[in-house]
């Protein structure tokens, strides 16, 4: 079904892979007449000719990226744009688009959610943006509808920012990295490698791109195959899926956690965009003569089968033939996993007590929903197989969310909205919620199959704290269908017989003109911005001290830690505008004690930034006598020492791009994470960007725990100074204080500054002041 190459691969005119093998050479002489170095075929990828139009720095390896559009939405732009102008941003240079897709029906905290809605309005009216109202469509699809061009290059504040299957390079990041380029920043990155997916063969009847989609993850997210990577689309199995469908693997790529992805274009794309009414935005797009790619995933699409990704993560995925074949024993592991990774106690996850009597798999909701199902092809084809079937009066639910108005109005037009109502299925505006838990929170012990992005826990809406427990297994739109056809009864659309319409589509562009402000390169520097109650600016944050003595606030031993870990979501979004009253939440449902450990801290560290001595506080002066005892310590100054905390975990930042995950540490008085090594390269920037340090430890066991202190001597000068390796001593509570060694890997001297600048705010009024 997918096989992954153990070496790079040269690509011969797009069609034959020759692996990097002892043999090549000849290979590349018989079909090719002549053997291309890695270094000239690398230069003849998709991506590298994208990333290289779009490159400031001169420099083929450290790029210095500046893209065409920016994207955004309602639980993050408040806070982009609240950094942006603190810098003093004072107009939009690029298109940036504000989608109100995430709070549209949250209603926690009275107006909050409308104040940040008309705070979006205002700033693009006074900064020269463009402003989808709620209910519209969701992010993604109306950046691929509106937004999206061959060759271009797009930056959203979402981590499933993708639309490489309409030939646009996009890629989902922390808010800091989109206040960079408000300000005629560049995004700075080496040149990342470039793996091919090979796509042969056509899909099976019943079989969508949910499906495709959870195979490849699969195969490659444990063994990090295409971490940090791009992933360039190719093959002749290409041609046979339309946009539709390759869009719906392409947004899925995200939980591979590459860096971005970009496919082939051909006639279906430049049909895609006439459709669209943007003739202009289609380009050509293919490998040249001979590429190289630093891997190959192969995929026979004909060997796809129907999905289905368990608790608690997209790449928990089997065949749903292979979950029938083992079915208790492997609901077992995932309860196993999942006690492990809750820790919660009280709270289990249950699964087996829905295998039915005749060894079936019984679920209590389906949802269809976001920029991964809620397309126009996913929601025909669940039409075309409830259509004369019901859902039934139990407990099983059906609900679908379009992914735009323009879908949801064609919906109605050809009658498949009628179908799915009729069967029992509620329909409802284009909404992100039950992607993040803001909608659709299943009821307590029940399991929903959903085809949206995540399955990561609690991602739905529980919370263990509060003795709650529910779970969501993800699987394509096709295959809840069926399930919903069998009332809740665990169904792959391979085993129906459907006979699939296909309907036309048509793009009704009056929803979008009568109602999208579009402000681009019209700023109205007079209007007044609409601050709600509820929206507040940046707490001051200090700049990095010479010396750094840090609590261990929290301590996660789990193999992957989740930004909805970190910050969660759902209940939290309507407070994404205030720093303060967010950081509330940070690590609420893995820590609980966490935030009451690091405030204990920061009270501390507020009364030095006073002129007060931390020393006047009796824990903290046994600390500095302590200090004071160690290897060139002995004039460690309080009042030069920054003082906070620090969270240990062994690989976090898995998931989504949000930049609160780091904000609110940072706000809480967070100066650093410890980690074996960071998921994802967007975690690991928003730690940079909100100044603080991104440690790395390699070391066997770690020297502290919750509870003890962290003390880094000389790590302003550390920094400054590039050093590879940093000293740090552990001081323990059994009274021993133990060395070891941190390193802060690779920083670009950008990196470097903000760091020492305290947050990217600071070195962004630093370099104003410089101009001036």
């Amino acid at each position: 079904m997918i096989k992954l190459s153990p070496s790079g691969v040269w690509l011969l005119n797009g069609k034959t892979p020759v692996e990097d093998t002892p043999q090549a050479p000849e290979q590349l002489r018989q079909l090719l007449g002549r053997v291309p170095s890695k270094e000239e075929a690398a230069r003849q990828t998709i991506a590298y000719s994208i990333l290289s139009d779009h490159n400031t720095s001169g420099s083929d390896q450290d790029l210095k990226l500046r893209f065409d559009a920016l994207a955004s939405h309602d639980i993050t732009y408040v806070g982009i744009i609240q950094t942006a102008r603190a810098s003093g941003m004072e107009r939009f240079p690029l298109p940036y688009v504000l989608t109100n897709c995430h709070n549209s029906l949250c209603a926690v905290g009275g107006t909050i959610n409308e104040d940040d809605h008309l705070f979006g309005l205002s700033a693009a009216k006074k900064y020269g943006g463009i402003y989808v109202p709620p209910h519209l469509a969701v992010i993604h699809q109306y950046m691929r509808e509106q937004m999206s061009g061959c060759g271009k290059m797009i930056l959203g504040s979402d981590s499933h920012t993708r639309y490489g299957a309409l030939g646009t390079l996009a890629i989902g990041e922390g808010g800091g990295e989109l206040a960079k380029q408000l300000l005629q920043n560049t995004y700075d990155i080496k040149r990342p490698q470039v793996v091919a997916v090979y796509l042969t063969g056509s899909p099976a009847k019943g079989v969508g791109p949910q499906d495709v989609a959870l195979a490849i993850i699969r195969a490659v997210f444990a063994n990090g195959y295409v971490k940090n990577k791009i992933m360039e689309f190719v093959g002749d199995g290409v041609a046979g899926l339309n946009c539709e469908f390759r869009n719906g693997i392409d947004v899925m790529t995200t939980e591979t956690t590459c860096l971005s992805s970009v496919w082939i274009t051909d006639e279906k794309t430049e049909e895609y965009f006439a459709l669209h009414g943007r003739p202009e935005a289609y380009q050509e797009l293919c490998p040249g003569e001979a590429a190289y790619y630093d891997g190959m995933v192969y995929v026979d699409l004909s060997e796809i089968e129907p999905m289905i990704a368990l608790p608690f993560h997209p790449s928990n995925a089997f065949s749903v033939r292979e979950l029938y074949e083992n079915l208790e024993d492997v609901l077992f592991q995932v309860e196993e996993s999942a006690a492990k990774q809750l820790n919660a106690p009280g709270v289990r996850l249950s699964l087996r007590d829905k295998i039915t009597a005749d060894g079936r798999l019984r679920v209590e909701q389906g949802v269809i929903a976001g920029c991964a199902g809620g397309t126009f092809d996913n929601l025909t084809d669940a039409a075309d197989i409830l259509r004369g079937h019901s859902t039934g009066c139990d407990e099983f639910s059906l609900s679908v969310y379009p992914s735009s108005q323009p879908v949801y109005m064609e919906l109605i037009r050809n009658g498949s909205i009628s179908d799915l109502m009729a069967s029992g299925a509620t329909v409802r505006t284009a909404f992100c919620g039950p992607c993040f838990g803001a909608g659709d929170v299943p009821a307590n012990g029940c399991l929903s199959i959903r085809h949206s992005t995540r399955n990561f826990p609690n991602r739905e809406g529980s919370k263990p704290g509060d003795g709650q427990i529910a779970s969501v297994a993800l699987m394509d739109a096709r295959s809840i269908a069926a399930t919903a056809s069998n009332k809740g009864i665990l169904t792959p659309a391979t085993e129906l017989d459907v006979t699939f319409t296909k309907p036309k589509y048509f793009f009704h562009k009056e929803v979008y003109e009568n109602r999208v402000y579009d402000g681009f390169q019209k700023a109205q520097p007079e209007q007044e911005l609409r601050l709600g109650p509820n929206i507040a600016d940046w707490p001051q944050m200090a700049a990095l001290t010479a010396d750094l003595l840090l609590s261990v606030a929290s301590e996660i031993h789990d193999p992957v830690t989740t930004t909805d870990e970190l910050i969660p979501s759902g209940e939290t979004s309507s407070y994404r505008s205030n720093p303060l009253k967010l950081a509330e939440f940070t690590l609420s449902r893995k820590d609980p004690q966490y935030t009451a450990r690091a405030k204990r801290m920061r009270a501390i560290e507020m009364e030095r930034l006073k002129g007060g001595s931390p020393e006047e506080n009796e824990e903290i002066r046994e600390l500095f006598r302590r200090i004071r005892e160690l290897p060139g310590c002995e004039k460690a100054d309080g009042k030069q020492t920054g003082i906070g905390s620090l969270v240990y975990a062994v690989k976090p930042g898995d998931g989504s791009a949000r930049e609160q995950a780091a904000s609110c540490q940072k706000v809480l008085g967070g100066w650093a994470n410890i980690a074996r090594e960071y998921a994802t390269k967007r975690y690991r920037s928003n730690l940079i960007n909100w100044g603080m340090l991104p440690l790395v430890y390699d070391g066997e066991e770690i020297p502290f725990g919750v509870g003890d202190y962290v003390f880094l001597p000389g790590i302003r000068g550390a920094v400054e100074e590039k050093a590879e390796a940093i000293q740090a001593y552990a001081l323990r509570g059994d009274g021993k204080a133990v060395p070891f060694q941190v390193k802060l890997g690779t920083l670009t001297e950008d990196e470097r500054k903000i760091i020492l600048a305290g947050c990217l705010i600071n070195f962004n009024r630093e370099n104003a002041k410089a101009v001036r």
